[in-house]
């Protein structure tokens, strides 16, 4: 009996970096969520060190939010990057800036918009209490957007810039398509709660500045007179 005990933990051993492959693969691909992949989600939280050491060599950062259930990488604060290391001699050398594998893009002035007025919806949502989930229509999502974005007569056109919009939000792992539940019924996107790590509650209390901003920038200068 000994023996087949020696074996089976010879097994398990031999199946760990199998597992670390299965988290890590999706990891460095974007996001991993609890409810979308419950299993998998179980094996990053059994291996959440091992993952830790592994992407610090890369230079990246894990964030896990067990309460909201979402994991993804990024690269490590400029901070972290620059601390200097001492030398043979005991004098203190700068580290090799590591390089970012994670590239930042670039949003639109209308994405970025979008990204605000949903942060803003979550937060009020969350206040409420009274669901987990917030999913919104296409018709809500045009009626937050529509103040701030220069009036026109042509409501299809303008419609189909805000979902021009949407898919890019959808792109970047912010909203979800949700599957239509009979023909013909409207589109509905569920706010995906990784926003909170992406727009902080600081950033929050600053958001009708920020809104005003883009209200002013979205306006067409042909407006203004004098």
């Amino acid at each position: 009996m000994p023996t087949d005990i020696n074996n089976l933990a010879g097994l398990s051993k031999a199946n760990q970096p199998a597992e670390l492959s299965s988290v890590m693969v999706p990891l460095l691909k974007g996001v991993v969520y609890r409810d979308d992949e419950p299993r998998r989600w179980a094996d990053l939280l059994s291996l959440k060190s091992q993952i830790t050491d592994y992407i610090a060599v890369l230079g990246l950062q894990l964030i896990l939010d067990e309460a909201e259930g979402y994991a993804f990488v990024r690269s490590r604060p400029a901070d972290d990057d620059s601390s200097a290391s001492e030398s043979a001699g005991g004098d203190l050398v700068p580290a090799t800036p590591v390089p970012k594998l994670v590239s930042r893009r670039p949003l639109s002035l209308p994405v970025s918009l979008l990204l605000a007025l949903l942060r803003k919806r979550l937060a009020e949502f969350d206040a409420s209490g009274s669901e987990t989930r917030l999913v919104l229509s296409l018709e809500q999502i045009v009626e937050m957007m529509r103040l701030f974005l220069p009036d026109g007569s042509n409501e299809v056109k303008l419609v189909n810039q805000i979902e021009t919009h949407i898919s890019k939000v959808i792109k970047l792992g912010f909203l979800r398509l949700l599957k239509a539940t009979s023909p013909g019924e409207p589109a509905t996107y569920e706010v995906r709660r990784i926003i909170k790590a992406f727009i902080d509650a600081q950033w929050l209390s600053e958001l009708d500045a920020r809104l005003a901003t883009y209200q002013l920038a979205l306006t067409p200068a042909d407006n203004e007179t004098g």
